[in-house]
C-alpha cells in the first residue's frame, strides 16, 4: 500500500461507501443496517481511503477474547495494491489490542489468492464449512489465527 492510502478505524460516516463495495465484491452484500454492528460493543471494522473516499474495508465482531472476521473487500480499481495485506495487518494488531488472542475467518475455498494471504500473516486453515457459500455454492476453508506470545 502506498502513501496516497490512509488506513483508519470505521466511523458511522464510512457506513454507505462501505454498503455499496459490499453490493459491487459480494452475490450475498450486508445492508448498511448490519454493518452498523461493526460500530456497536467491542466489534470493529477498518477503512483504507483514497483521498478521502472509502477504498477497502474489513470488519471483526468480538466477543471476549476471540475475533470472527465478516468480510474483506477492495474495490476492483483499487486491487493488486497491498489494500487486502493492511487490512488484515490492522485488524490483527486492533484486536490484539483490545484483548482477543484467537481470530477466525471462512474463506471460499477457490479464493486462492486470499488463502496465501491469510496464511502469510500467521493463519492456520483448520476445517472445511460444505455448502457454506451461496451464488453460487461453494465450500469455505475455516482459519484460525492465534495471538503469538
Amino acid at each position: 500500500m502506498d502513501g496516497s492510502y490512509e488506513i483508519k478505524l470505521l466511523c458511522p460516516e464510512h457506513l454507505s461507501a462501505v454498503a455499496r463495495i459490499e453490493e459491487i465484491c459480494f452475490s450475498e452484500p450486508w445492508s448498511e443496517v448490519s454493518l452498523s454492528l461493526l460500530l456497536e460493543g467491542a466489534n470493529f471494522g477498518v477503512v483504507v481511503l483514497k483521498d478521502g473516499e472509502v477504498a477497502a474495508y474489513g470488519g471483526m465482531t468480538c466477543v471476549l477474547d476471540e475475533g470472527a472476521v465478516t468480510n474483506i473487500a477492495t474495490l476492483p480499481q483499487h486491487r493488486r495494491r497491498g489494500l487486502g495485506r493492511a487490512l488484515v495487518d490492522r485488524m490483527l494488531s486492533e484486536s490484539q489490542k483490545r484483548g482477543i488472542n484467537t481470530v477466525f475467518l471462512e474463506v471460499r475455498v477457490s479464493n486462492s489468492a486470499a488463502r496465501g494471504l491469510y496464511l502469510s500473516e500467521g493463519f492456520e486453515e483448520i476445517g472445511l464449512r460444505r455448502g457454506f457459500y451461496r451464488r453460487p455454492t461453494e465450500d469455505a476453508v475455516q482459519m484460525v489465527y492465534r495471538k503469538k506470545d
